[in-house]
């Protein structure tokens, strides 16, 4: 098997080691990458320093259009990237092809986005003391921008950090996950294949270890990371001189109010909870049902959940794959054996085989149960009941996370109030918290992290306003 180069300052390059990477559901392997040297992780880090100033000063039509070939590059190789993303994260094709779907969108937004990123002219001679006197104020990226990318996503969440650095003219370097590396590798190729200065990107998949370098290195001034809480807050309290992003964890809920339709409820709780096999930030994990249709709500989920396809990713029908590895299912298992030991009962699922973890529902948890508390990135979900909205909504915020939540009403007051009293960066209603479109600000509160995606947002959280005032100007 051939052996995948890695992206060292705009071009493909080899390293002195080799790294296997493997198919989660059948453990065979799916391919190999070079691995950089300190010299060359060195190399690239000095490279995208020295073309800071360069890549800043890149015209509009240069950067949009550099981002919109790359969308139009994912679209004519859409099926070889959902292929890679099934192999190497045993995401099933039915998921994977939509992350493909949503990358191509995100550079396109990218590249509108570039176009319509202007300055802003503001008067200034609203007092006598400034007559004649104008502010341009503009935006000034940071400087070059280390992305540290996860497994779940391994093609939209690296287009969610290269693409706003690109479109605001700041180089990056982008540390994939060691788990799921060559899909970053194969975006590489397109971004190679664009006008971009060289050094304005570099793929460097690196182990994990190797990170706290990069973290430290004066010359990347931003630290944009996915990931865990404790990973992203200790990559923040390392570097607190730095510009850093965090998008971290959540547990995110599901509030079913009196008034919900519950068939569209259940059937959309009981898919969400398990895509993804449960592995991403905004997956369904807290169910919180109103007393009155608690009931007649667990009735229409369960069905809902054991008619879901759990199986091989590569299938066609598969709806629910393998966890990113066994020791991650092993995980996801001995949580819900603590909480079936604290009292919890299990409604459906709670089996392990492999790296797979049967779609679970449990019912009575206990309230400091890991799977109450923390993130358990699969695909298990607790139901809570709820005596009112009021109840339910404090039941939302009686958590360590703050990402998004979702609430099924049909009343428009209760949606406003829910967009006033929760605790996260984002509110779907009618719908689950794992509704996410990619031009949106995303990003959440409290230990779900700091800053916010979506190109337009990340654009901005990229960069510095700065002022120019002109003076002497007849106005």
């Amino acid at each position: 098997m051939d052996v995948r180069t890695f992206w060292l300052a705009g071009r493909p390059a080899s390293g002195d080691g080799e790294h296997t990477v493997t198919n989660p559901h059948d453990g065979r392997e799916v391919g190999r990458h070079s691995v950089p040297t300190d010299a060359q992780v060195e190399e690239a880090v000095a490279a995208a320093d020295a073309v800071a100033r360069q890549a800043a000063a890149l015209p509009v039509h240069v950067r949009a259009e550099a981002l919109a070939h790359v969308s139009r590059r994912l679209t004519a190789r859409s099926e070889e990237f959902a292929q890679l993303i099934t192999a190497e994260n045993g995401k099933p094709i039915l998921w994977a092809r939509g992350e493909v779907s949503r990358a191509v969108a995100t550079f396109r937004f990218a590249a509108e986005e570039t176009r319509r990123w202007s300055g802003e002219v503001q008067r200034l001679d609203t007092e006598p003391a400034a007559a004649g006197r104008l502010a341009y104020v503009s935006r000034v990226p940071y400087g070059p921008v280390l992305a540290i990318t996860p497994f779940n996503f391994p093609l939209n969440l690296v287009a969610h950090k290269v693409a706003p650095a690109i479109a605001v003219g700041a180089p990056v370097v982008v540390k994939p996950a060691p788990a799921t590396p060559l899909t970053a590798l194969l975006l590489g190729e397109l971004l190679a294949e664009t006008d971009l200065p060289a050094g304005m990107f570099s793929v460097l998949p690196v182990e994990n270890e190797r990170a706290s370098g990069l973290v430290h290195d004066p010359r990347l001034p931003v630290v944009s990371f996915t990931g865990s809480a404790p990973v992203g807050y200790a990559i923040a309290d390392q570097v607190p001189r730095k510009h850093v992003t965090l998008e971290l964890g959540g547990n995110a809920a599901a509030v079913v109010l009196a008034d919900a339709d519950l068939d569209w409820a259940a059937s959309r709780v009981a898919l969400y909870s398990n895509y993804q096999a449960g592995q991403s930030c905004i997956a369904v994990q807290r169910v919180i049902v109103e007393q009155p249709v608690y009931d007649a709500f667990v009735e229409r989920l369960l069905p809902a959940v054991g008619a879901l396809v759990t199986g091989d990713p590569a299938d066609e029908k598969t709806q629910v794959g393998p966890l990113v590895s066994e020791a991650a299912a092993e995980r996801v298992e001995q949580w819900i054996e603590e909480a079936v030991r604290g009292g919890a009962r299990v409604l459906a699922g709670g089996t392990r085989e492999g790296a797979t973890v049967a779609p679970t529902v449990l019912a009575d948890v206990p309230a400091d149960a890991k799977v109450a508390r923390e993130e358990v990135f699969g695909p298990v979900m607790i139901l809570q009941p709820a005596a009112s909205m009021e109840e339910a909504y404090a039941m939302v915020n009686d958590s360590a996370y703050g990402l998004q939540a979702g609430v099924f009403t049909r009343s428009l007051d209760a949606a406003f109030r829910a967009n006033r009293e929760l605790e996260v960066g984002g509110v779907i209603i009618g719908d689950v918290p794992s509704y996410r479109a990619d031009q949106m600000p995303y990003g959440g509160v409290k230990d779900s992290g700091i800053g916010r995606e979506g190109l337009g947002s990340a654009m901005r959280d990229l960069t510095y306003e700065k002022v120019m005032v002109v003076t002497g100007l007849s106005l």
